[in-house]
């Protein structure tokens, strides 16, 4: 009775799934081609196209970790896709952030764990998402970087940090910026409480790397409160 109704479970799941299917199609977020059953938000052949930096294979300094060299003091840095116009990281990122797809930024947090899930970063003590200012996160209607850090807090079960760093001021867009109006941009940017005292190395998470300002500028905060903590840095793509 119980393999019976098991099965029947099994089989209105099934239907269910392929009814929802035809009325709320699902369709690639990069080619917008409909998407099969087994998909999720790319085709495979999307999923395929998405470039690699490889940066957590790599046995020299990669140019993530110079990035920051003389800026300030970090254990670690990986990111593990790149970014640019027509890519299809590209692509999943205007979504996080622009489309109202709050599922995807867990899924891509788990992706990441799953994909560095032996490199020395997933033994950090907590993660720690970039905080975004209030007013931003009232419109978006999430933190997008707090979702990445879902993702990993659930797949290395490790903490999820919030309230423990936060955004001083609301600052505009780092789009049309160059390198040097970023970082006037988020000059005492951060704050960090006391609290961040009680770890001795948390991960910085966000979605993308560009000029490395904003997470300069977050580190500098948790050192000011913690000159003991070692930082390491993670991101889903970054700006060559």
């Amino acid at each position: 009775m119980a393999t019976y109704i098991q099965k029947l479970g099994i089989v209105l799941k099934n239907y269910t799934d392929g009814l929802g299917h035809l009325v709320f199609t699902n369709v690639c977020l990069h080619c917008n081609k409909e998407l099969v059953a087994q998909e999720r938000y790319l085709c495979w052949i999307c999923w395929e196209g998405l470039e690699r930096t490889y940066f957590e294979l790599q046995k020299d300094p990669s140019i993530l970790d110079k990035l920051f060299w003389n800026r300030v003091e970090i254990k670690h840095t990986c990111a593990l896709y790149v970014y640019g116009k027509g890519k299809v990281s590209q692509s999943l990122i205007r979504a996080l952030k622009y489309d109202f797809k709050a599922p995807l930024g867990i899924f891509l947090g788990e992706h990441m764990a799953q994909q560095l899930l032996h490199h020395p970063m997933s033994k950090v003590e907590a993660v720690l998402p970039v905080p975004i200012h209030p007013k931003k996160k009232f419109a978006r209607g999430y933190n997008q970087s707090e979702l990445l850090a879902r993702g990993l807090s659930k797949e290395w079960g490790v903490p999820v940090l919030k309230g423990l760093v936060h955004k001083r001021k609301h600052t505009n867009s780092q789009t049309t910026n160059d390198r040097f109006g970023r970082w006037d941009n988020v000059q005492n940017m951060f704050a960090a409480s006391s609290q961040i005292r009680n770890f001795s190395h948390v991960l910085i998470v966000d979605d993308v790397i560009t000029t490395g300002a904003t997470l300069e500028s977050l580190a500098r905060a948790i050192k000011a409160a913690n000159p003991k903590v070692q930082i390491s840095l993670l991101s889903f793509a970054f700006t060559k």
